[in-house]
């Protein structure tokens, strides 16, 4: 028997702002039965079919040091740089270019509570060499 990942958990200062961002990066959303409130301790987003879930939980202080766990984000419908220069409009900071001159590399960026993540080459600029672990893939 083994487990599987319930939701993942990011403490947060304001778990509302941080569910709303990474929301609108992710589009996922709340659940209708029980929406998120700005003074709720915990809120949840969840992708459109309900199997990925992020947990947004209050905690008292800021982030301090860098990530242990970070997310890495592959544009679904455009470029990498089209999907850098929208998650900076929703609000993202720029940490660091790691971009190529010869179109590879990734950009680290933070969400609104100074989280680093990475915006990598979308499915238009590169295939995807983990295809073959997903169930129903055509390489």
């Amino acid at each position: 028997m083994t487990s599987r990942i319930s939701h993942t958990t990011v403490n947060a200062r304001d778990p509302y702002g941080q569910a709303r961002f990474w929301g609108a990066v992710l589009g996922m959303a709340e659940d209708p039965q029980d929406p998120n409130q700005p003074d709720h301790e915990e809120c949840m987003i969840f992708s459109p079919d309900g199997r990925t879930r992020l947990l947004f939980i209050a905690v008292p202080d800021a982030k301090q040091v860098r990530n242990r766990v970070h997310l890495d984000l592959a544009p679904t419908d455009r470029t990498r740089d089209e999907e850098i220069d929208r998650v900076l409009a929703l609000g993202a900071t720029e940490v660091d270019d790691r971009r190529l001159d010869d179109g590879r590399g990734w950009m680290v960026l933070a969400d609104p509570e100074g989280n680093e993540f990475c915006v990598l080459r979308g499915g238009r600029e590169r295939t995807d060499p983990y295809a073959h672990l997903v169930t129903g893939a055509v390489a």
